[in-house]
This record gives structure tokens, C-alpha cells and sequence, in this order.
């Protein structure tokens, strides 16, 4: 079984959200990088099926140079291969462009692995459309997969407002995942090294095509523009000061009987 893993860079922001001064990217000058949580478990969904079935597990970023880095922490992982498909100005692509560019590379693989949302865009597109240009079926949202010992098809299970759904679809196909479908491991010391001397396929930015779809008709790349970006209104939160020392316990008292608190 030949899996792709679809992976993108994303700043890695622990704190407050600041906006560049054009206010078209994140400000990553005081964060680093790395993949959404949902593909580092889809990366290591694949290597347990290759673990299983046998095969191969090649990891595709469309991205900077710079993405490189992911794509090798993904082969310390235990991929086996690496593809970068370069941006032309190292900029973000909407998901049009992206699903167009991965599908680029997908055809010849049994099964295409993404994360269920970039933890950046939350675009929740480009598994369904890259779907649609391979002209595979598609299922997203998953938390757990179980392929057919005779490698034909593929059980993907997810629960839908506290339902348990549970799709059959045959392969070649396209799943998204989400976190929690299994623990990650922790990358090797050989495999940290072997991911050091592996070498990366590059796709160049002039070969990467527009977004159509199977039968040349729908939108393209230049369909969609993003205008800019607005991070969300923060929660306002406000402290009372009930008192200093024994005078405090009256009002204290009556907070806790407000909540629901007996003495």
C-alpha cells in the first residue's frame, strides 16, 4: 500500500495572535513552525498501516523552501519519502490552488492522508477538493481507520453529534483525520539522522497547475482572494475585590450561595 500524507507549515503560536502590518499573514518573528496536530497523526496513521500492510509512506508540503524542515520531521517519523512542491513566492496558497498542486502528485498513490483543517486557514476544503480532481470518493472528520486485509478497500469511523458513523469506501480514496485517531510517536534518534542525509524532492512553482476540476470545468486559482485577515475579539474578563481579611467572609458567603454552595 503507497500512502500520501498532505502536511503544511504552520506557525507554532502559544500566545497572542499578532497580524503583519498588511494584515494578509500571521507574524511569526517571535514563533517557529511546525504541522497541525490532525496531520502528525495522519502521518503516523499511514506508517502504522505500512507497518501492517507493507508499502510506503511519502509525505507532500506545497510551501516555502523553509518547509523542509517539516517535511524531515516527518521523516523521522517513519516516512519514506519526501516531496516539497515550492511556492512561487513562499506565500500562501487558498485552497483551490493547494488542492490543484497536491493533486499534482497524488494520482499514483492507494491512499491520500490529510488533516482534517489547517490549524492556521481552518479551510476545511482541501481534502474534498483534491477528492473531487482525483475523481476518488472522500470522507473527512475521521477517528479511525481500518483497511481490508486484501488492501480493496477501507472501514473510516467518526461520531456526528454523538453518533457513531462508519464509512466503506473502496481505494484509491481520500481521508481526512483528526486528532486523536491515534498517539503520535516521538521521532528516533535513527530516524532523526536518517531524515538529516534524506534526500527531498522538489517540484518547482512553473509546473504546478491551476485549480480545474476532472473535466476541465469549475473554478480556478484566481477565483478566490483574501482581502485580509482579523484576529477575533478577545473574552473580557473582569475580577471583583470582595474585601481584605475577615470583613471579605460575609460577601464570600454570599457568592458561594449564589453558585449553589451549602454550608
Amino acid at each position: 500500500m503507497d500512502i500520501l500524507v498532505c502536511v503544511k507549515r504552520v506557525p507554532t503560536v502559544g500566545g497572542v495572535i499578532t497580524l503583519t502590518a498588511d494584515r494578509q499573514a500571521i507574524d511569526t518573528k517571535a514563533s517557529g513552525f511546525t504541522i497541525s496536530p490532525h496531520e502528525e497523526c495522519a502521518v503516523e496513521e499511514a506508517v502504522r498501516l505500512v507497518e501492517r500492510f507493507g508499502g510506503s509512506v511519502t509525505v507532500v508540503s506545497l510551501g516555502p523552501v523553509a518547509a523542509e524542515e517539516q517535511l524531515r520531521a516527518c521523516l523521522a517519523l517513519g516516512a519514506s519519502a519526501a516531496v516539497l512542491i515550492e511556492t512561487p513566492d513562499g506565500g500562501e496558497t487558498g485552497p483551490i490552488a493547494t488542492a490543484a498542486a497536491l493533486a499534482s502528485v497524488a494520482a499514483p498513490f492507494d491512499l491520500v492522508l490529510l488533516g482534517n483543517e489547517a490549524s492556521d486557514t481552518g479551510d476545511y476544503q482541501v481534502g474534498i477538493r483534491l477528492a473531487h480532481l482525483l475523481g476518488r470518493p472522500a470522507v473527512t472528520g475521521i477517528k479511525a481507520v481500518t483497511v481490508a486485509d486484501d488492501g480493496s478497500s477501507l472501514a473510516a469511523s467518526r461520531t456526528y453529534q454523538g453518533v457513531l458513523e462508519t464509512f466503506t469506501l473502496p481505494l484509491p480514496c481520500v481521508v481526512t483525520v483528526k486528532e486523536g485517531i491515534n498517539l503520535p510517536r516521538y521521532p528516533s534518534l535513527p530516524g532523526r539522522l536518517r531524515a538529516k542525509r534524506a534526500a527531498i524532492t522538489r517540484v518547482p512553482p512553473d509546473s504546478v497547475p491551476s485549480g480545474q476540476g476532472p473535466s476541465g470545468q469549475g473554478p480556478t486559482a484566481s477565483d478566490l482572494r483574501m482581502t485580509s485577515l482579523r484576529v477575533p475579539d478577545a473574552s473580557q474578563k473582569q475580577a471583583a475585590v470582595l474585601g481584605h481579611g475577615v470583613s471579605a467572609v460575609p460577601a464570600l458567603v454570599s457568592v458561594l450561595e449564589e453558585i449553589g454552595v451549602t454550608r
